[in-house]
C-alpha cells in the first residue's frame, strides 16, 4: 500500500508505512550508487540539530510550542536510535546533503505528526520544511552535522590510541635490556635497545593524539543559523546564539559561533582534522612495515621479533605464517590516506557562496575514524600485545654487524675506522679480531669500548683512555 504525497514536482507515491516522504522517495530513486548508508552518528547529529533548532525557535517565539515539543520528542527518539530503517539514502547523493537533511526533516515531521494524533503525510499538522527545518538550510545543517558526528566518534579512536600506546610502553619495559642492530637505508647501523624502539612507536602515536585533539577544536566552530549562504535569511536575530546554546546543552561540547558566511564555503576545518587522520595513518603504516621487516623469516630474514600466529599464511606452502595483521593495517592506512585526498579535493571544490561536496566529506571523515578505530584495536589485540623479541637472534646479528665500529671514531678517527671495517668485511672476520691483529687499541680496553649497551645512549669519552690509545698508536 502507498500514500500519495505532493511536492513542487508534482505527486509521488510513498510507502504507506514509511516515515519519510516525497523528497526522500525521489532521492532514493535517483541515487542508487554505493549501497552504503550514512553512519548512525551522522543521522544522530542531524537529529540533534533539529532538536536544538526547535528549542531555539520556540525560545524566540517563532515556533508554536505544541508543534515544537512534538518535534523535540521525535528528534529525541531518532537520537536514541529509533527509525534507523527510515534513513534509506546512499552516501553519494545530491550536493550539499539536501537529501540527508530532508530525509531527517520528513522522518521527524511524521513521527511528530503521529504523536499529535495524525497520520504520516498529514503535513498541515507538522511540516518538514516549515516547522522541522525552520531557520535552517541544508547548507548550514550538514556542515554542522559533520562537526557534531566527528566529535561523537572521536572518543573511541582516542581510547584505542591510548590503549596501543600503553601496550607499546609495556613492551618497551619488557624488552628494554635487549639490544638490536639499528638499520638505516636497510643497512646495518649503530645499536639500539628494543625498549627505545617500542618507546619511539608509543611517542609517535602520542603525537598523533595531539594533532587530532588540536584539530578537534575546529569542529567546535559552527555556522548554524547562516541558512542558505551564511547571511541568516529567514531566521530570528537571536536564533544563532540560542541554537548554539542548545547544542552546547545537548552535547556538552563548547560550540561557538564562527563566521557563517565563510563556513558556508570554507571546509578548512575538515581538511585539518582529515590531515591529522592521514598523519596517524602514515605513522601506523611505518610501524606496521617495521613489524613486518623485523618479523621477516623465520630463517632467511631478520627474525628479531616473532608476531602472534593468527592464521595459516599460504594456500600452497605448508607451515608458512604471514604477518597478516600488519598487512591489514597497511591496507587500511592506504585507504585513510586516499580518504584524506578526497576530502582535500572536495574541500577545494567550493564555488562562490557554497561548497556542495559535504556528503563526500562527511562519508570519508567518518569512514576514516571507523577504519582507524577498528584497525588500531585489531593491531593491539592481535599483534602488538603478543610480540616476542628473540634475544638470541638479536645478539647474533649484533655481533656480526660491523656498525659497532662507529664508537671507535673518537679514538682513532673516521678514516682509520672505515679502513678497519673494509678489512673485516673483505677478510670475513669480526671487527674485534681485526683490531687485535692490527694491535691498534690495547686489548684491555676493547670490551669496554665495544660494549653495545653504552652505544645506545649519550656518553663522555674517557680522556685518559683516549690519550693512552693515542700514545699506544704512536709507539
Amino acid at each position: 500500500m502507498n500514500r500519495r504525497e505532493k511536492d513542487s514536482l508534482g505527486e509521488i507515491e510513498v510507502p504507506e508505512a514509511a516515515l519519510y516522504g516525497a523528497f526522500t522517495t525521489r532521492a532514493y530513486g535517483n541515487f542508487r550508487i554505493s549501497g552504503i548508508r550514512a553512519k548512525t552518528e551522522f543521522i544522530t547529529s542531524i537529529a540533534i540539530i533539529k532538536k536544538a533548532a526547535a528549542l531555539a525557535n520556540m525560545k524566540v517565539g517563532s515556533l508554536d510550542r505544541k508543534i515544537g515539543d512534538a518535534i523535540v520528542e521525535a528528534a529525541d527518539e531518532v537520537i536514541r536510535g529509533r527509525y534507523r530503517d527510515q534513513f534509506i539514502l546512499d552516501v553519494f547523493q545530491a550536493g550539499a546533503g539536501t537529501p540527508f537533511n530532508m530525509n531527517t526533516n520528513e522522518v521527524i515531521a511524521n513521527v511528530a505528526i503521529k504523536k499529535l494524533g495524525g497520520k504520516p503525510g498529514d503535513y498541515h499538522i507538522v511540516h518538514p520544511n516549515n516547522h522541522v527545518n525552520m531557520a535552517q538550510s541544508s547548507n548550514d545543517v550538514i556542515p554542522t552535522a559533520i562537526r557534531v558526528s566527528v566529535l561523537l566518534t572521536l572518543p573511541a579512536l582516542i581510547k584505542e590510541l591510548e590503549g596501543i600506546i600503553l601496550t607499546f610502553q609495556g613492551k618497551a619495559k619488557e624488552y628494554n635490556g635487549i639490544i638490536k642492530t639499528g638499520r638505516t637505508h636497510l643497512e646495518d647501523a649503530v645499536p639500539i635497545r628494543f625498549g627505545q624502539v617500542f618507546d619511539g612507536y608509543a611517542y609517535s602515536l602520542k603525537r598523533c593524539i595531539d594533532r587530532i585533539e588540536s584539530s578537534e577544536k575546529g569542529m567546535l566552530e559552527l555556522g548554524i543559523g547562516g541558512t542558505a549562504i551564511g547571511t541568516g535569511i529567514n531566521t530570528h536575530p537571536d536564533f544563532k546564539k540560542n541554537v548554539i546554546s542548545e547544542l552546547r546543552e545537548i552535547t556538552g561540547r563548547e560550540f561557538f559561533l564562527g563566521n557563517s558566511v565563510a563556513l558556508s564555503w570554507s571546509m578548512a576545518g575538515f581538511v585539518e582534522i582529515s590531515n591529522a587522520f592521514r598523519m596517524l595513518a602514515i605513522e601506523l603504516n611505518k610501524i606496521s612495515n617495521d613489524l613486518r621487516l623485523l618479523n621477516s623469516g623465520p630463517k632467511a630474514g631478520i627474525s628479531e621479533i616473532m608476531l602472534p600466529e593468527v592464521e595459516p599464511g599460504s594456500s600452497i606452502m605448508p607451515g608458512k605464517i604471514n604477518p597478516s595483521i600488519p598487512e591489514a593495517v597497511n591496507m587500511v592506512c592506504f585507504q585513510v590516506m586516499g580518504n584524506d585526498h578526497a576530502v582535500a579535493i572536495a574541500s577545494e571544490a567550493g564555488q562562490l557562496e557554497l561548497n556542495v561536496m559535504t556528503p563526500l566529506i562527511a562519508f570519508d571523515l567518518l569512514w576514516s575514524i571507523e577504519l582507524l578505530t577498528n584497525t588500531i584495536r585489531m593491531l593491539r589485540e592481535k599483534c602488538v600485545s603478543g610480540i616476542i623479541v628473540d634475544e638470541k637472534r638479536c645478539k647474533e646479528l649484533l655481533e656480526e654487524s660491523h656498525a659497532l665500529a662507529t664508537v671507535l671514531n673518537p679514538y682513532i678517527g673516521y678514516e682509520n675506522v672505515a679502513g678497519l671495517v673494509k678489512t673485516a668485511l673483505s677478510e670475513n672476520k669480526p671487527l674485534k679480531q681485526v683490531l687485535i691483529e692490527k694491535d691498534i687499541i690495547p686489548e684491555k680496553y676493547l670490551n669496554a669500548i665495544l660494549d653495545p649497551a653504552k652505544m645506545t645512549e649519550p656518553g663522555v669519552i674517557d680522556k685518559e683512555i683516549l690519550n693512552e690509545i693515542k700514545g699506544y698508536r704512536k709507539s
